[in-house]
């Protein structure tokens, strides 16, 4: 692959409430179910973008992220599967898919959000990582990131094969696309069959008709159990069957179909080649459990980023309350990061100056965990509570974000800070104002900045510890 492979779409938070039935409610004639677990994972374009990185490419997500507990977990578990995650700004709430379940089956969905909002403008690193992909899949879910003016024009600009996933509610596909991979419902509801027809004949008029409206190259029309059938230029489809039974939970088949598809032609396939890896894929993931199964490790562990204790200034829902009120006003955020164990003078000077820099300061920090991995099982000397506490105390703090990954990219992916701090002993104990701090990479996938501060000599928090120990002991 000459680059990374780039899903852009619509994310969703979903969450499998798994539980048992074992009454009715008193008041009203409806199951009552008890939980016994539950779990996250990103849903739509996300969900995709899981898919192909579990396979061991190399993938970019563009999507668009709302400052609020569901866009912080979806920056968690995206990080945990080694997803680089370009954010837009998404106005309103993050849309969620709940799925009630007993016995594996589906008891009731729950979907909250509201209506979809409007994605903010790319940064010109997420048009340029677009025009350098090797392929590009767009997961439509019809919540406008597929929609978006300049988004479009680099997709109809970029050399890549596109993949066009599409959702009824979705805008038409751009002109030149390699494959467009409607199910058979979402084909009938953009080409209605004619009264009458089979199965076999309304899926092929449905992609033809859809190949010739929108200029695409190939429609492969995914008809679940049965594989797809692909229509090109030719008068003669291409049916696909399943290379064997593919009965089980079909949740995130469709992503997982396009995700194949998406990397086959990334390697160089032909798209029929492609169509036949991704039924491959998709069966495979039917029968072999489905999402659950499918999902990679940290993920599946649902990792417990951004926890921590709450209050007035301290974790997720204090941060975004702040981010809705600074970026309402047009405001500028700053942000810095950090351990702050023993929280001295050189800390506070770091964080008075960069308070300067904008209209609110969110300090992300380091939890116990992440404190242990990177200083070793006798720190920190504080706990996280206790850190965070001290730090919101600061006049000069607006907020503290708690993260347990040993970096803060995906605090940042979230957050989307027009300028990230760091003191000017980083790195370099010298103040080398040119060193390149390792945040920058992440700060320009959405337009944002990384500077270095002045810092007083002669403090460190292991210096302080080592004096304390010493002086302990003579």
């Amino acid at each position: 692959m000459r680059g990374p492979v780039v899903v852009l779409g619509d994310t969703l938070l979903d969450r499998d409430v798994e539980g048992v039935v074992n009454r009715l409610c008193p008041d009203s004639p409806v199951p009552v179910l008890d939980e016994t677990a539950a779990s996250d994972r990103p849903g739509g374009a996300g969900l995709a973008a899981v898919f192909a990185a579990a396979q061991g490419a190399e993938v970019v997500l563009v999507t668009a992220l709302a400052d609020d507990a569901g866009g912080a977990r979806l920056s968690a578990l995206l990080a945990a599967a080694g997803v680089r995650v370009y954010p837009l700004a998404l106005s309103g709430a993050t849309p969620e898919k709940i799925r009630l379940r007993a016995r594996g089956r589906v008891l009731l969905r729950h979907d909250r959000g509201g209506t979809s909002g409007e994605p903010g403008q790319p940064s010109d690193e997420v048009l340029r990582v677009i025009g350098a992909a090797s392929a590009v899949l767009v997961s439509d879910y019809g919540r406008g990131v597929a929609r978006q003016p300049a988004l479009r024009q680099a997709l109809a600009a970029t050399r890549a094969p596109v993949v066009w996933d599409p959702h009824p509610r979705g805008p038409a596909a751009v002109p030149g696309v390699h494959l467009a991979t409607p199910n058979e419902s979402e084909m009938r509801e953009l080409v209605p069959a004619l009264p009458g027809a089979s199965r076999l004949a309304a899926a092929s008029r449905g992609a033809q008709g859809l190949r010739r409206r929108w200029r695409a190259g190939a429609v492969a029309v995914t008809l679940g159990g049965d594989g797809a059938l692909l229509c090109h230029a030719g008068s003669t489809p291409l049916v696909v069957p399943t290379p064997g039974s593919a009965e089980g939970d079909t949740c995130g088949a469709g992503d997982r179909f396009a995700a194949a598809a998406s990397l086959a032609l990334a390697e160089g396939a032909l798209v029929s080649e492609a169509v036949q890896a991704a039924v491959a894929e998709a069966s495979a993931y039917v029968a072999g459990g489905g999402v659950a199964a499918a999902l990679p490790p940290p993920v599946r562990q649902t990792p417990t980023s951004f926890a921590g204790p709450g209050g007035d200034r301290v974790g997720v829902a204090a941060v975004a309350t702040l981010l809705g009120e600074v970026r309402a006003a047009g405001g500028t955020v700053v942000a810095t990061g950090g351990c702050f164990d023993l929280l001295h003078a050189g800390h506070v000077a770091t964080l008075q100056a960069a308070r300067q820099l904008g209209d609110c300061l969110i300090v992300c920090v380091n939890s116990d965990a992440s404190v242990a991995g990177l200083k070793g099982p006798d720190r920190p000397v504080m706990s996280e509570g206790d850190r965070s506490r001290l730090l919101a105390a600061l006049s000069c703090v607006d907020a503290v974000l708690i993260f347990d990954e040993p970096t803060p990219d995906a605090a940042l992916s979230w957050v989307r800070p027009d300028i990230w701090v760091k003191g000017g002993d980083y790195a370099t104990g010298g103040g080398d104002a040119a060193v390149t701090l390792p945040e920058a990479e992440v700060l320009r996938r959405w337009g944002g900045n990384t500077v270095v501060v002045p810092y007083l000599d002669g403090r460190s928090t292991t210096d302080l510890i080592v004096r304390s120990i010493g002086e302990r002991t003579r």
